[in-house]
């Protein structure tokens, strides 16, 4: 079993594929704890994020393909096309690169580093996290941070929740005027909802599954924000302008039927829909409805491009960067993989020095002199550590070079015939 990565993000999957392949997030618990059981992987980490689904593991490759087919009720046929799978040293460089942004969608943005120590975290609460996996994320944090302060990779970045706002001024004028529905109560919506909240809109309304939750939200949004239970969304959908929807639903909470009347209450006056979920909440084929403007977040690419070319340098240097840091771990883990036979040569050594001097403590007992005790504890110790070099070099000859370099080496000497 070896370190691996597998998994599907923006770059390599339509939405389609992502939506089957998303875990949400009250569901990775089970989902890791499932992996480990599984015998597919000995440690284990799950991301799953609306733009890509990543499985870090110690284990082998091809049974934990097939075990994420499984569980999302797939064969590997169909999701292998799809995936990337990346062995020791790339699975490194991918976990550094995703931490800092730059495998992102919005080059440089920064939610994704807070989804990934999530996803740690509950990796951690069920015991998937070891030594391998452990090391690997608490140097990949140790990366990001250094990189996002040392470079201005995530200067100039729009981010998905600014671009939400430029997408509804391309339909309308003010979103002053507007009301506007956000559907779910998460981080991705308070992001979102933040910045809508900034041109103040004549109305906002947050749809939960926990009342509780959402005044929690509204109160943070401040002015005509108001709270309401998801169920009550078909009797008021009519009235926004503008609904924004990121759920952890499996299911579409918003449907074609409920759109249709909706808009024959609005008398066709347009709405604009961003559908931010993954599996979606909203259905594909109210797309094809007049008078409705669907976007999903795979629409949103060309608007999160603005001012990519600012920060085309500073990604350069992110990447010469994270070269280095891959390089200074691979070299870090190589040298921790000879720990324990350090450990074992010292322990080794302890025992000699124990019985020896237990030899030398008994000698003294007896009255013999400190002189001699101690002559008598230094040879014997020496014989000891050195018995099973010069037993080795001895019955190597001269026929094991490597070994007689390796002894010249560690003991700091100059074998006689290059004198």
């Amino acid at each position: 079993m070896q370190l691996t990565v597998i998994g599907v993000n923006h770059q390599t999957a339509p939405l389609s594929i992502r939506e089957k392949l998303a875990f949400a997030a009250a569901e990775l618990p089970d989902a890791v704890g499932s992996l480990i059981d599984s015998d597919a992987a000995l440690e284990a980490v799950i991301l799953s994020t609306c733009n890509r689904t990543e499985l870090y593991c110690i284990g082998e490759s091809a049974k934990i393909t097939d075990w994420l087919a499984a569980r999302q009720g797939l064969t590997a046929e169909e999701i292998r096309p799809y995936l990337y799978t990346y062995g020791c040293s790339d699975t490194v460089r991918h976990a550094f690169r995703v931490a800092c942004g730059l495998d992102s969608m919005v080059l440089g943005e920064p939610q994704i580093l807070g989804q990934i120590k999530d996803a740690v975290q509950t990796a951690q609460e069920q015991n998937t996290v070891g030594t391998w996996l452990n090391s690997l994320f608490q140097k990949t944090f140790s990366v990001a941070k250094e990189i996002r302060s040392g470079t201005s990779v995530g200067e100039h970045s729009v981010s998905m929740a600014a671009a939400s706002v430029k997408m509804a001024e391309q339909i309308f004028p003010s979103v002053g005027k507007l009301n506007v529905l956000f559907v779910g109560a998460g981080e991705m919506i308070e992001l979102v909802a933040t910045y809508f909240a900034a041109e103040n809109p004549r109305l906002m309304t947050v749809a939960n599954r926990t009342l509780e939750r959402a005044e929690e939200l509204c109160g943070k949004l401040g002015i005509n924000a108001e709270p309401c239970l998801l169920n009550n969304i078909p009797d008021i959908l009519h009235q926004y302008d503008v609904v924004i929807s990121s759920t952890a639903s499996p299911l579409p909470i918003i449907g074609k039927g409920m759109v249709e009347r909706a808009l024959k209450q609005r008398n066709q006056i347009p709405v604009f829909m961003l559908d931010l979920a993954v599996p979606r909440d909203i259905e594909a084929e109210i797309a094809d409805l007049d008078d409705v403007y669907l976007y999903t977040v795979d629409d949103m690419a060309d608007v999160v491009q603005s001012g990519k070319d600012a920060r085309k340098k500073a990604a350069a240097e992110a990447e010469v960067m994270v070269e280095q840091k891959v390089a200074e771990f691979l070299e870090w883990q190589k040298s921790r993989e000879n720990v324990p036979l350090i450990r074992a040569l010292r322990d080794e050594g302890e025992r000699a020095r124990r019985h020896v001097l237990e030899n030398a403590m008994k000698q003294l007992a007896k009255g013999a002199a400190p002189e001699e005790v101690l002559e008598r504890l230094s040879v014997q110790l020496t014989n000891k550590l050195l018995h099973s070099p010069t037993r080795t070099l001895s019955k190597a000859g001269g026929s094991d070079s490597e070994l007689v370099d390796a002894v010249a080496q560690i003991y700091h000497l100059e074998h006689p015939e290059r004198k």
